[in-house]
This record gives structure tokens, sequence and C-alpha cells, in this order.
């Protein structure tokens, strides 16, 4: 009896679960910005200090639940050697947030090779994208508008997928929740072509 009650609980509790990648250069805020959602979505969750924030060595992973499913994070370390690896989790992701530091105009052609790069893997086809300008609250960073020609000239790349560039500050947190859910809208309309993994709660 018990067996059949816990598989019942288990079937009732469990979520949708969606692997979401979070990939930029190294200081564009991918982990500040992972820190933001998991204190804007999760009760009671207590962000790291930023300040004490460092570059992500490998990755870091972080989950939420929203809107009845679960999202999982994988933070992947920006540095060009690390970026290699980038293409060993494609085939599990579900979206992808590239993360531009906007306040960075010196790299801001790298950070361009780099999307492009990324998102012409077969890989990724059709995976919903969502573009961070981050660092806004800085006073001398490009907007979102400037930033948008730049990256939609890879429009042939990107295809028909659902695409979003946006403001963001993962500094401050503004932006974030937005982002977040429209990704999560944007995971469910293409779960037909990428379905989610079942996960017991």
């Amino acid at each position: 009896m018990y067996t059949l009650l816990n598989g019942f609980y288990k079937y009732l509790t469990q979520k949708d679960e969606y692997c979401i990648l979070i990939l930029g250069l190294d200081n564009a805020g991918k982990t500040t910005y992972l820190e933001a959602a998991k204190t804007k979505f999760t009760k009671n969750y207590r962000g790291m200090n930023p300040n004490k924030i460092t570059t992500t060595v490998g990755l870091n992973i972080g989950q939420i639940d929203i809107q009845g499913v679960r999202l999982s994070f994988w933070d992947l370390g920006g540095q060009q050697e690390l970026q290699s690896l980038w293409d060993k989790y494609y085939s599990e992701s579900h979206a992808i947030i590239y993360v531009i530091d906007s306040n960075d105009r010196e790299r801001m052609p790298e950070s361009k090779e780099v999307f492009d790069k990324m998102i012409c893997n077969d890989y990724l086809s059709g995976v919903p994208l969502l573009v961070l300008a981050n660092k806004q609250d800085l006073p001398d960073c490009m907007s979102a508008r400037e930033i948008k020609p730049v990256f939609q000239e890879a429009g042939h790349l990107i295809g028909r997928r659902d695409c979003l560039i946006m403001p963001v500050s993962a500094l401050t947190g503004e932006g974030v929740d937005e982002g977040i859910k429209w990704l999560v809208e944007s995971i469910k309309r293409n779960g037909f072509v990428r379905p989610p993994k079942c996960d017991d709660t």
C-alpha cells in the first residue's frame, strides 16, 4: 500500500525539468545573473554577495521552480579555453541564455564571434534564445537598442526560433524576472521539439 501511495505522490509532485545553458564571455555577469534569478524565484534564498563572486572555472549549477516546471541552469565558464567544452552540453539543453557585458565595448566583436559559433551548432537548432545586455546599471554601457543590430546580423543563424534581446542588470535584479518568465513560455511552446525531462521531487 505504501509503495502505491508513494508512487502516486511522486506522480502528482513530479515536475517537467528543463535545462538552460548560461553562456557568454568571462566577466559578462553570468553567475551574478544566476544568483539574481535564484534570489527572485526561490523563497528564503539569500544569494551570494556579488563582491564574492569570482570567475567560473568549470560550471555552476542552480535550480528554480516556476509555473509548475523546474529550470536547471548550467552556468558555464566563459574563458576562451573553456568555450571548447560548451558543445558537450548542447544536446541536453532546452534553451540558451547568452549574457553580454554591455559595458565592455572593446570585447563586443569577440562576444559576437563566440555567439555566432555557438548558435550555428546543429544541436541548438530551434532552441529558444534569450540574449541579455547585462550591466545596464553602469552609466556608460551600451543600450540594448545599440547591441541589438550587432547580434541581429546573425539572423540567418538564429532562424525561426523564439529569440529575445533585452536589457538587464544582474547586480540590481532589474529585468531578471521578465526574462525568466519569457523563457519558460518559450520552452513550453518548444516542448514538442525538445520535450522536458521528468524530475521526481
